[in-house]
């Protein structure tokens, strides 16, 4: 098995960097050094070049890598073939998951829990960020997995439906707003706070208003905050609209703090999507993850 030199070495070297590969392997630049180090002093030769801040792979360092990945292949090949033999061998398995906002915090938490308890050999990391985020740290290697909202797809991705979801429009119960239904020429006079750019939500809501003929940009968007949570507790005690998934504003919304606003004719609904690097759909344990996850949901 690839030993935790090696594995220190292999993130380094995919990042490019001992700053990044301490924040995915939840340990301290000085600790990987050291690992670095050792290497280096066990294959008496160099492994990187170091320029001030930037490095890179010497040609013995390029050498290793492109043999580690062979071997971590060949390792990953023996724990997805050798339970099918010995059903009480259960590798540990790392693996790295991105999720939107509204996943993360009203979705996967309780899914989550019950997947660990029931595959307790699994270490599972999730990270918080906004779809356009998620699909760069997927690209860049920094996720294993992730699962984002309306936003466009690219070549060297594939997108696997997981879920379904309404967005709508929402005001402080104190707001006037809540007393009548709206017309899409509405929004027009009605101040907006709205998700930041990058939101899958927004991309929704934007796309979904260009269907009735109504451009964002010419709309009186007051306020942009960066995260749901943010967005609810802003408006909460504003007289701004704000458009949010209903799964993040089911407690406000049973409580009355927020009150559904009614727009007629304009309906906003988000597909959920895992997302992984071509090529790797058929890694066993992104495919029985993908598995579980839609049994529970579907």
């Amino acid at each position: 098995m690839i030993s935790h030199k090696h594995v220190v070495f292999l993130e380094v070297a995919r990042q490019l960097s001992f700053t990044k590969a301490s924040q995915i392997l939840y340990i301290s630049q000085s600790a990987i050094s050291k690992q670095i180090k050792a290497l280096e002093e066990h294959y008496k030769t160099g492994l990187f070049e170091r320029y001030g801040n930037s490095i890179s792979l010497t040609p013995a360092g390029k050498l290793l890598y492109q043999k580690l990945e062979a071997v971590q292949l060949i390792q990953n090949e023996l724990h997805q073939e050798l339970p099918l033999i010995s059903k009480d061998f259960q590798p540990n398995t790392t693996l790295v998951l991105g999720a939107s906002t509204t996943v993360s915090l009203y979705i996967l938490p309780p899914v989550l829990s019950e997947y660990l308890t029931r595959y307790p050999q699994v270490n599972l990391t999730l990270k918080n960020r906004n779809s356009e985020n998620i699909l760069k740290a997927l690209l860049d290697h920094d996720i294993d997995l992730g699962i984002i909202e309306g936003i466009r797809k690219i070549s060297q991705v594939t997108y696997t439906p997981f879920l379904t979801d309404d967005v709508i429009a929402v005001c402080s119960h104190r707001n006037p707003l809540q007393k009548h239904e709206l017309e899409v020429s509405d929004l027009y006079q009605i101040p907006l706070a709205l998700r930041e750019s990058g939101s899958g939500t927004l991309a929704v809501l934007e796309e979904a208003l260009v269907q009735r003929g109504v451009k964002l940009s010419q709309l009186p968007v007051r306020v942009r905050l960066g995260g749901t949570e943010a967005l609810k507790n802003f408006v909460r005690v504003d007289t701004c609209m704000a458009f949010l998934p209903r799964q993040a504003v089911l407690h406000e919304l049973d409580s009355g703090e927020l009150v559904e606003v009614k727009i007629k004719d304009l309906q906003v609904k988000r597909t959920f999507s895992f997302i992984q690097r071509k090529g790797t759909e058929n890694n066993a344990p992104y495919k029985h993850f993908l598995q579980f996850m839609t049994r529970q949901y579907s």
